[in-house]
């Protein structure tokens, strides 16, 4: 998947260091994420999935698991 175009979050440290997700949008609906320090692992999942985990764990749907 060297085609991707990756992007770090704007909460990245902006030294360059290898500790954050990257998030590259594929063809069709998909959207490809993977840790920096880790580049060779590649979750791939839907636009709309990815949205409904962002926004359940930002309501806290997760926090139990920690």
């Amino acid at each position: 998947m060297s085609h991707l175009s990756w992007q770090k979050s704007s909460y990245s440290n902006a030294e360059g260091a290898n500790n954050c997700l990257e998030l590259a949008a594929g063809v069709s609906d998909l959207c490809h994420l993977r840790e920096s320090d880790a580049p060779e692992t590649i979750i791939t999942t839907t636009a709309t999935k990815l949205r409904t985990f962002v926004l359940s764990a930002k309501a806290g749907e997760f926090d139990h698991l920690i």
